[in-house]
């Protein structure tokens, strides 16, 4: 079922808020890119730099070049065990129900089979969050075999992080409400801290001694109205440190927003990119169309962007917006000079200025945009768009779409990472 928007039925409403009563009954700096060497050797391994783009109802993750030309470089099954897990969950009343709630409430009728994924420096595991299958696995990248996998707390896995070192990926369990610091070559957990409800985004500060991380709420829910907003769960900003996982700082960006000015935005905070410097962080908030500047030296909110809405959106009720995100998918580019931001309820991608917040032509490459991921040169902005199955470069210096390339079924985080280019050619090769 694709995601369109338009009133819900009264049946739909009524299922939708049962399951969610169930689930909530049991609920208990430029942003760095993967820390890895250049394009060369490591340890022997030739590796060159990729994007991975996460198809998450295919359970399968592309592999594109991100050297200017963008070329499908082949395709990586991140559910080789999936008969196992099935079996596992048809025999697990509480795991059958949450499955099928994830289905019906996030995964828009879909099962959800990779949110998020990284690589190992070296090149040889591709790092997977899965969360209808609530855990995180290694995929050795050269033989498709499961390698390790860990199971999180809780019943869905969420969004990752790696650390500059790339030594240990930082997941959230949404249900859980915690966040695990797993070592990358064993998948054993050396830490973890306390979030808010629905664990979300994970972010290392680039010299790796912070996590910034934000939980969100429940998004799931149909009690989207101003007035209700309490009941949409505890969500918050929070500093930790990377080394002891104690919480530095934790923000109710709420009453935030309510000190600046802005009453009626929602606290809950979705993807999020940082300045150079590291001063600013720069993050959309659930409903709102546009961003929050946020100065983490002063603490408080210093502008927030306005940007356009499609008309077919101005009138549609909060309870149609995609699991409450009016913008998901925000990132500056190494300079600091330029934010991609993705408009995902009105399907547009733009450029934008952080110093005057004017943004340029709109790109309407599809469906749905979801994500936005810097290249690593900094000429580039990737988005993905979940509803169109396919993903745009974008040039940060022009804002002009420079290439479309189709990927699987529902693209949504896209990260860089290493293969091999041995790998490489053996893709090509079967190809």
């Amino acid at each position: 079922m694709r995601w369109r928007s338009g009133r819900p039925s009264r049946t739909r409403t009524r299922i939708v808020t049962a399951i969610a009563a169930v689930m909530l009954a049991g609920a208990s700096a430029v942003s760095p890119a993967p820390t890895s060497v250049a394009d060369g050797a490591h340890e022997g391994r030739d590796l060159r730099e990729v994007l991975f783009v996460g198809n998450n109802w295919d359970g399968t993750v592309d592999v594109i070049s991100q050297d200017g030309q963008f070329r499908h470089l082949g395709r990586i099954n991140v559910v080789p065990d999936l008969d196992e897990r099935m079996r596992e969950i048809h025999t697990d009343p509480v795991r059958l129900g949450y499955y099928l709630g994830i289905r019906a409430l996030i995964g828009e009728g879909h099962d959800q089979y990779v949110d998020d994924m990284y690589t190992s420096p070296d090149g040889r595991l591709l790092i997977v969050s899965r969360p209808s299958l609530a855990d995180v696995v290694a995929i050795d990248i050269a033989t498709g075999e499961l390698v390790w996998r860990f199971r999180v707390d809780g019943q869905r896995s969420d969004h990752m992080a790696l650390s500059p070192d790339g030594q240990h990926v930082a997941v959230s369990a949404s249900t859980g409400n915690v966040v695990h610091i797993l070592d990358i070559d064993t998948g054993k957990e050396v830490g973890r801290f306390p979030s808010g409800d629905s664990p979300h985004e994970n972010v290392y500060s680039p010299d790796g001694e912070k996590i910034f991380h934000a939980s969100i709420g429940y998004v799931y829910t149909p009690l989207d109205r101003p007035a209700l907003d309490s009941t949409k769960g505890k969500r918050y900003f929070q500093v930790v440190d990377a080394d002891t996982h104690e919480i530095l700082e934790r923000v109710d960006m709420g009453t935030k927003l309510d000190e600046a000015g802005y009453p009626d935005l929602s606290g809950a905070i979705r993807p999020m990119t940082f300045s150079p410097d590291g001063r600013y962080v720069y993050f959309q908030v659930s409903f709102f169309h546009g961003f929050v500047e946020y100065d983490l030296r002063q603490e408080k909110v210093t502008r927030v962007a306005k940007l356009p809405i499609a008309d077919h959106v101005e009138d549609t009720p909060r309870e149609q917006y995609l699991l409450d995100s009016a913008h998901h998918g925000i990132a500056m580019n190494p300079q600091g000079s330029k934010l991609c931001v993705a408009g995902t309820m009105s399907d547009y991608a733009t450029i934008v200025s952080p110093k005057t917040f004017r943004h340029q032509e709109l790109v309407r490459g599809g469906k749905k945009p979801y994500w936005a991921t810097e290249s690593s040169d900094g000429r580039y902005c990737f988005v993905s768009w979940s509803g169109s199955d396919r993903i745009s470069a974008i040039s940060y210096a022009t804002g002009e779409e420079v290439a479309r390339v189709p990927v699987g079924d529902h693209p949504q985080r896209m990260r860089l990472g290493h293969v091999s280019a041995d790998w490489i050619g053996k893709q090509q090769n079967s190809g």
